[in-house]
């Protein structure tokens, strides 16, 4: 493997060791504290019941991940602004807050300016519980900025930059500034298949699907929880 390859893959498992972190909070509260947060929290989810049987999460789990929720959001819902903190704190190295805002973009899907624990456990299902299509299409619609059906060059540069931007300039200390684009056509010429300037989703589920990096990366999920 390629010292490169090599190098993507360890900044994949730390962000999935990351994602599991923000998910988990502090889980060494005392029953008292509980009590309180729970008593001070604005937005109620529905029953873990009902979660459950609308995610593919068990009951202990969705109680273990509400848990997390309410201790970084005791209000029960996180704005924008709050997500975007909570996120730079795993990346103190970069600037993360344009990509936190793409991520909240996706997992608020009432487009209301709020992700409940409702919206965050259902996007969560979705990453790391859902099929490969399942998984394809939420992070199609991740890139789909404008939720037009279709990735385009600039929303993907988009995307990149604020990825690089995450990680950190001096992460890379020999990577160019040209790096971004030259990975969004490398992006192109691989999944628009036609040529046509844009990306589908049937391009891009198709194009994902026979890519083994890919595969293996999305794999990286499936014991966070």
């Amino acid at each position: 493997m390629s010292q490169c390859r090599k190098r993507c893959k360890r900044q994949l498992t730390k962000v999935a060791r990351y994602f599991y972190h923000f998910l988990m909070g502090t889980l060494t509260q005392d029953s008292v504290e509980d009590d309180f947060e729970l008593s001070t929290v604005c937005h109620r989810p529905e029953s873990m019941d009902k979660l459950q049987e609308q995610t593919k999460f068990t009951k202990k789990e969705l109680q273990v991940l509400y848990r997390g929720f309410k201790n970084e959001c005791p209000s029960g819902v996180v704005n924008e602004e709050n997500f975007k903190t909570i996120y730079s704190q795993f990346f103190p190295q970069g600037d993360s807050s344009m990509y936190a805002h793409f991520l909240f973009e996706a997992f608020d899907t009432n487009k209301n300016g709020s992700v409940s624990f409702e919206d965050f456990v259902f996007g969560l299902s979705i990453i790391l519980r859902g099929t490969i299509n399942d998984r394809l299409n939420w992070a199609f619609n991740l890139y789909d900025l404008n939720k037009d059906g279709c990735i385009t060059k600039e929303e993907m540069m988009d995307i990149m930059r604020s990825i690089y931007d995450m990680m950190g300039k001096y992460t890379y200390p020999t990577m160019q500034d040209d790096a971004p684009r030259e990975h969004v056509e490398s992006f192109f010429q691989k999944m628009d298949r036609n040529k046509d300037g844009v990306v589908t989703i049937e391009e891009f589920i198709e194009s994902c699907k026979k890519d083994e990096n890919i595969m293996q990366s999305m794999q990286l999920f499936d014991n966070v929880i």
